[in-house]
């Protein structure tokens, strides 16, 4: 079975990459997904220089989506925020925002609104489990679930609602960022969870799947 190589991003821009995506660092990268909290102009860097598709969800300091406005979106880029694809042979889907530390918080919600978004998603993956045989390959959130990559301040405490999107979807990964954890502490970087690879991506990380 091939492999499919994916270039994830959030939370920090890395000047680096700028200069390893032109020199065709990651010219074998087959997809881009972004966890949030990104300038969208750096997303549409990465996937105009690397010809290749971009899906991402909005983290707590993106703006809130509008479509008459470009600087709410990544122009050529898919936002997966409560929306599932098909690509190529893979299922992804996406679950945007952070938990409400602010009240007047850009996308941020209480538990009870998380999870109230994440059953707006049921719909979407009872479809995919019936035609495809499975609800889920890969799911991307800005937020970590509850209890798994968080962290005890309100600003970064996980969402319940990623918890049970994880159990009801059953999806092989799910990458997110939003807690600012670097690569030399694996522990806090990687878990397993009834079949479910988390990632946490801060900064960004290659990841190969079948």
């Amino acid at each position: 079975m091939r492999v499919v190589k994916i270039l994830a991003v959030s939370d920090q821009i890395v000047d680096r990459i700028y200069l390893l995506v032109s020199s065709g660092h990651f010219r074998d990268v087959d997809l881009i997904l972004g966890c949030g909290d990104l300038p969208y102009t750096y997303l549409e860097f990465i996937m105009t220089v690397l010809n290749k598709p971009l899906y991402y969800v909005p983290g707590n300091h993106d703006p809130a989506y509008d479509p008459n406005d470009v600087r709410s979106k990544a122009e050529g880029g898919s936002n997966l925020d409560l929306r599932t694809v098909r690509h190529q042979n893979y299922l992804i889907g996406g679950f945007g925002g952070s938990i409400r530390y602010r009240p007047d918080g850009t996308n941020q919600y209480t538990q009870s609104e998380a999870s109230q978004r994440a059953f707006q998603m049921l719909p979407q993956l009872i479809g995919n489990s019936l035609r495809h045989g499975r609800a889920l390959d890969i799911l991307i959130a800005h937020s970590p679930p509850f209890g798994i990559h968080d962290d005890t301040d309100q600003a970064h405490n996980g969402l319940k609602a990623l918890n049970w999107l994880i159990r009801a979807a059953k999806p092989r990964y799910f990458f997110h960022g939003h807690t600012h954890f670097y690569r030399s502490n694996i522990a806090k970087n990687e878990t397993i969870l009834n079949g479910t690879r988390i990632i946490n991506v801060y900064p960004y990380k290659i990841i190969d799947i079948q």
